[in-house]
């Protein structure tokens, strides 16, 4: 990093791309960038305790590399353990996920983390009702733009730490959200990602209580202009009837599904404290499929939940197949402290890395599977930059023209085996390729 200037760093998911750049835009407008030395802000991700070493290993070569720096630290492992991160000598703020948003509390003072600046600024997450819409015009170095429209969660997985970093669900206005996109595809965004900590709940806490499928379909009726509408993972438990007939439907709403699945044993799935079973998700992939055949899911998978038996794990292994994964997420078991999943029975640490080293093993055969698919077929590929890009159901691909944010109408000559090789047809802007 220069002597100055902001510099993020960013762990975890799509929610949080989209807030370091609201995080950006809070810190420039405080004059955090103006300070000697600049700032260094760190955007954790608390989801497994390896995410949260990366962390931590990030801030200690923040402050080796810029020993000048203000370094702060936010996002969810702040938020769940802020007493933690405010232990590190490098650490200069912790800001919890509520804090982080607002640029009062990145005011460069002089006694800036010492002093009467008190180190540790995270408020109890749980008392939090609302989720504003921050509205932002561009995601730096993104060719796709991501838009908040739900935070937190109220179910209570029992693996899972996030509500506590997160807080319980709730839901930006449809009316704000609409704005947004329009204000996106606008500044010229071809794609934009529909994102959240649960997305599927969206509108639960809204007036009219409107599920996601209502805010997908009012999206595409008035944003006319927006040539790609994403989702990213959703529970497929809670997809509402007009969410499937969107993907049913609408061309703009691109064929590919993240599916919170973690794992197709009936059993693990009830210990987990998940609202569904395997047949469920057969059953509702098969269903999408039959109604949009040019669909690809990809899933998380936890691999050596607590209590999982070779059985149990061969039940996940098989739904890759049974389901049609193509692309996987795969976890090993982390236990997070506070949670139950934590006092359960663990599996031995080498099985669980042998199982989830299978269950990618799995991921990769079907991935070759999808690829050889796809072998002589149209696509319009979204060039993210130079030389690779993605297609409608986000298969990698290598392309041979096109700029950043360019849509690529080409021909798949091949592949690597881990992505699609494409040849242009011809390459426009987007705003004329919708």
């Amino acid at each position: 990093m220069a002597a100055s200037g902001i510099d993020i760093v960013t762990f975890g998911c799509r929610l949080n791309t989209y807030e370091s750049e609201v995080i950006r835009r809070a810190a420039t407008a405080a004059g955090l960038g103006a300070l000697d030395g600049g700032a260094v802000i760190v955007n954790t991700c608390a989801v497994t305790g390896e995410a949260v070493r990366q962390a931590k290993q990030a801030i200690r070569k923040a402050r080796r590399d810029n020993p000048a720096a203000r370094i702060i630290v936010t996002g969810c492992a702040a938020q769940t353990d802020p007493a933690g991160f405010a232990a590190m000598g490098e650490v200069d703020l912790v800001l919890g996920n509520e804090e982080k948003l607002k640029a009062h509390n990145y005011r460069a003072l002089p006694d800036f983390g010492v002093n009467d600046f008190e180190k540790a600024r995270v408020n109890d997450i749980m008392s939090v009702t609302e989720t504003a819409s921050h509205m932002v015009d561009a995601i730096e170095g993104r060719a796709r733009a991501f838009v908040q429209v739900q935070n937190g969660c109220d179910h209570r997985c029992t693996f899972c730490i996030i509500p506590y970093g997160r807080g319980n669900s709730r839901s930006v206005p449809m009316g704000a959200v609409v704005e947004q996109v329009k204000r996106l595809a606008g500044n010229g965004y071809a794609e934009v990602v529909l994102s959240g900590v649960d997305l599927t709940s969206y509108g639960a806490d809204l007036p009219g209580s409107p599920r996601l499928g209502r805010l997908v379909r009012t999206i595409l009726r008035q944003v006319p202009e927006l040539p790609r509408l994403r989702l990213s993972s959703i529970d497929s438990i809670e997809a509402d009837p007009e969410l499937i007939e969107a993907i049913a439907t609408e061309p703009r709403l691109m064929p590919h599904l993240h599916l919170s699945l973690q794992s197709g044993d009936d059993m693990i799935l009830k210990r987990m404290k998940r609202r569904h079973l395997r047949d469920d998700s057969i059953r509702f992939c098969a269903d999408i499929r039959a109604a949009r055949p040019d669909i690809v899911f990809g899933a998380d998978i936890i691999a050596g939940f607590p209590t999982e038996t070779e059985a149990m794990f061969d039940n996940s292994l098989r739904i890759v197949e049974e389901c049609g994964l193509t692309h996987l997420h795969v976890f090993p078991y982390s236990p997070r402290e506070g949670t139950p999943a934590a006092r359960m029975p663990q599996v031995d640490r080498r099985l669980v890395k042998e199982r989830a080293a299978r269950l990618r093993a799995a991921g990769d055969a079907a991935c070759r599977r999808h690829l050889d698919a796809l072998a002589g077929s149209a696509q319009r590929i979204l060039v993210e930059r130079d030389g690779l890009g993605r297609t409608e159901g986000f298969t990698l691909a290598t392309i041979d023209a096109g700029r950043p944010g360019e849509i690529v109408a080409a021909t798949i000559t091949g592949h690597d085996g881990e992505r699609l090789i494409a040849a242009a047809a011809e390459a426009r802007p987007a705003a004329e390729a919708a």
